[in-house]
Order: structure tokens, then C-alpha cells, then sequence
């Protein structure tokens, strides 16, 4: 058991219940025995206390939408738009094989670890012929972090020839890509209220997949019950592309194809028209939103307000490490509000808001909300201490304002399920200089052969 104590504690609950001085208690179940203000009072059986002076407890954040293999390709392109950005970085991810991903996922999460993540999905959409069991290779390093992990089984089938961005060397056969997608559910996904792993269905993108392969993966994922995953609306080249080629925007192409729904949850939803925000909303559709990567490729300033309040899931999410080279969430909580309101002025979003969507937010994007997200009795014990209390905070009372608007908060302690898996700023489970040495060895074999 470990006893929090001496703590500010934001739940997240529906009522985003606070306490300036509290308590959580974490049973040797791994879940959440007790929450509320003041000392926690006696349990029986030995525990472990931990003493939260100068902290703020939170839910873990939960990460929406991630590239992992790009941690070995961050610094490229770097002026591009989207499409641009692509075309750059096809061909040298069309090398890439399990060691290369392995290296990559195993910093790309030991990075989110130490920014306060908990839990990771990875949209992993490129699987050379020679490459080896990339999927694989991703899950390894998660289980070795110790994150929660929710990776979706990507695919691209429309090449060049055929009228899609990505060059004919890094798609699969449609066929292919139905058949591997199954197979990972079957071997992989964990449906289970405490699981650690379960599997998403995610061709890649309007412009990367054909018609065929989006209907089809709609249907196999409701077959297997497991949640759908794309990036949709992101640039205005994707909404010229649907344009032309299907004489609809992107969300009504996906409506089309039967991507609607509470099964579903997009990546970006940049460009989305007043008609499309409604249309997700009535159907539940969630929005992995990711400003950081917006920021950096220009694609816009997503329509987060509106969103929310016309009642549709919103997530975080950091994006692929070669579009958002930070790739640290806890700051994607800052960048969220600061997009906000350069889009809608000062009130468009609060830090508790924003702290709302990179927890409840996410869980609810991941269909997970009755399990994390937020503190409180009975969930599983995913929680992150921040230590408040230095020079980068000092003076800032309100503990949630200082976390979202102040500089990044120093993680002294992350547990996911009630293990701990960051203590005092430094990952438990692996070797930061490891997992460095490892990463860097596979970008500069990677980057050497182009």
C-alpha cells in the first residue's frame, strides 16, 4: 500500500474536486483506496508513505497520438508543411526495421514517463518487407518502461502510383495489411479492465489509404471490438485532396466509410467546419488534438473550444517525435491553452480545462474513462506527483496553474497501476543513458544509408 499524504490533489472527477492539503491511498491492488483532504487516517498492512510537501497529485496523462519510430528522425525538414514533411521522410522511414523501432519506442517512452504520461497509444502505420516484427519491438520497450500502452496496428496501401502521397515501396497490400492487422488483435489485445496492453485499428490517412482499406478496417475492428484510429483534417492539403478526389471534406469522406462513432477517435481535427464539429459530437467521435505538432508544421489552430463544448471527447496527444521534437506532454498541457486562446481570446480555455483534456480527456478518447483518468475510489492507481515547490514555481499558489502555465514540473513520483515506474525525476524500470545510447546508435545507422 502507499499512503500519499500532505499534498494538493486535483481529482479530475466530474465535480474537479480539489483539496489544497489531502491524501490518496493506493491498495496493494493497484487500485485507488481513498482520496480526500487531510491525513489518510490508519490502514491495516505495512505501506509505504510518502510525504507530498510542496506537490500536486494528479491522474496520469494519457498521450493520444504518437509517432514512436520518429524519435530517430527528429531535426529533419524542419521548414515543411505536412506534405511536404512527408515526402522528405518516406523514404527514410521505409528503412526502418525492429532494432530501429525497439531503440526509438524504448526513448520516445522513457521520455513520456518522465513528462508525466502513464499511458501511450502509437500509431504505427510503416512495416518494411525485411524489417522484422516492428509491433513487437514497440510493445517490448512499453512493458519495459512500464507504461500503459494502447498501440494501433497501422497501415498505408495507396502509393504514388495509384494517386497517394507515400512512394510504392512503403505501402502493403491491402489484403496484407487486413490479415496483419487481425493477427496483432489476436495476439495482443487484452480487453480487461486492469490491461496494460490493447490493440486499435488505424490505416493511416485519406491521402496513404484506399477506400477499400478504411471500410474494411472499420469492420474488422467492430468485429474484434477494438477502438479505430486516423488522422483526418489536419492540413488544408488533406481537405483540397478530399476535395478533388471524393467530392467531400474529410469528415464527411469518413462518415462515409463508417469512421463515425464512439468506437473512433481522430488525430488533429485542425480544419474542421461548423457542420463537421456538430457531426462528431452527435456521434461521439473523439479528437486526439496535438498542438505542438500543429505549431510546428503550420497545419492551424484546432477548434478545441468548440469541440468540448459541443460535448465531443478531446485528448492530448504529443505526435511523432519528427514533428514535435520536445515530445514532452506535461508541456502539451501549456501549448493546449496558450492554441486555445490565440484562437478564441483569454477565456477559451482554463488550466483545469486544460489539465481535463491531457486526463479524463485522453482515457475518454481511448474508451478507458471507467478505469483512468481521473482520481478516485476504486480506479486504477495511475497518478503523478509533481514537485511544485522550486524556483520555476515558487509564487504561483494555485498548484494547477503553476503545472500548466508555469515551466515543465519535475516528476517526483509516477505510478501506473500502483508501480512505480519514475521516482525523484528518474525512470525505475530502465536506464535513461541506455535507452539514449541505444536510440542514437539506430538514427545514425538509419540516417547513414541515405
Amino acid at each position: 500500500m502507499i499512503v500519499i499524504e500532505n499534498v494538493a490533489v486535483a481529482t479530475v472527477d466530474a465535480n474537479g474536486t480539489e483539496y489544497t492539503d489531502g491524501h490518496v491511498v493506493v491498495g496493494d491492488d493497484g487500485r485507488i483506496r481513498a482520496v480526500g483532504s487531510g491525513h489518510a487516517g490508519r490502514f491495516p498492512g505495512s505501506h509505504r508513505h510518502v510525504d507530498g510537501t510542496g506537490c500536486l497529485v494528479t491522474p496520469g496523462l494519457v498521450n493520444t497520438h504518437h509517432h514512436l519510430y520518429q524519435w530517430v528522425t527528429r531535426g529533419l525538414a524542419q521548414d515543411d508543411n505536412l506534405f511536404g514533411w512527408l515526402t522528405t521522410l518516406y523514404p527514410i522511414w521505409g528503412r526502418i526495421d525492429a532494432e530501429t523501432v525497439g531503440a526509438a519506442a524504448g526513448a520516445g517512452l522513457g521520455w513520456l514517463a518522465l513528462s508525466g504520461c502513464t499511458t501511450s497509444m502509437d500509431h504505427h502505420y510503416v512495416f518494411p518487407r525485411d524489417g522484422g516484427d516492428v509491433l513487437a519491438a514497440e510493445i517490448e520497450a512499453a512493458q519495459q518502461i512500464g507504461l500503459r500502452f494502447h498501440p494501433t496496428r497501422g497501415s498505408m496501401d495507396l502509393g504514388q502510383s495509384s494517386g497517394g502521397l507515400p512512394p510504392d515501396h512503403v505501402v502493403e497490400e491491402t489484403d496484407a495489411a487486413l490479415a496483419a492487422t487481425e493477427a496483432a488483435i489476436d495476439r495482443w489485445h487484452d480487453p480487461s479492465p486492469e490491461s496494460m496492453l490493447q490493440i486499435g485499428v488505424s490505416p493511416c490517412s485519406p491521402f496513404s489509404v484506399t477506400s477499400r482499406l478504411m471500410s474494411e478496417a472499420a469492420e474488422l475492428a467492430r468485429r474484434k471490438g477494438v477502438r479505430l484510429h486516423t488522422h483526418l483534417a489536419e492540413t488544408d492539403d488533406e481537405e483540397d485532396f478530399c476535395r478533388e478526389k471524393f467530392g467531400c471534406t474529410p469528415v464527411e469522406y469518413a462518415e462515409r466509410l463508417g469512421w463515425l462513432g464512439e468506437d473512433v477517435w481522430l488525430a488533429h481535427g485542425v480544419h474542421l467546419d461548423d457542420a463537421a464539429v456538430a457531426k462528431l459530437a452527435a456521434t461521439g467521435t473523439g479528437v486526439a488534438h496535438c498542438p505542438s505538432s500543429n505549431a510546428r508544421l503550420g497545419a492551424g489552430l484546432a477548434r478545441v473550444r468548440d469541440l468540448l463544448d459541443a460535448g465531443a471527447p478531446v485528448g492530448l496527444g504529443v505526435d511523432g517525435s519528427a514533428s514535435q521534437e520536445a515530445a514532452h506532454l506535461g508541456e502539451e498541457l501549456r501549448q493546449a491553452l496558450y492554441v486555445a486562446r490565440l484562437r478564441g481570446g483569454p477565456k477559451a480555455m482554463s488550466a483545469r480545462e486544460s489539465l481535463r483534456l491531457g486526463t479524463m480527456g485522453g482515457a475518454r478518447c481511448l474508451g478507458r474513462q471507467d478505469d483512468i483518468g481521473s482520481l478516485e475510489v476504486g480506479k486504477l492507481a495511475d497518478l503523478v506527483l509533481w514537485r511544485l515547490d522550486g524556483l520555476g514555481h515558487d509564487g504561483i499558489d494555485d498548484k494547477v496553474a503553476a503545472l500548466v502555465l508555469g515551466p515543465a514540473a519535475p516528476v517526483e513520483l509516477a505510478l501506473v497501476g500502483g508501480r512505480p515506474v519514475v521516482e525523484r525525476g528518474q525512470l525505475v524500470n530502465a536506464d535513461a543513458e541506455a535507452l539514449t545510447r541505444r536510440a542514437r546508435r539506430a538514427h545514425r545507422r538509419l540516417l547513414s544509408e541515405v
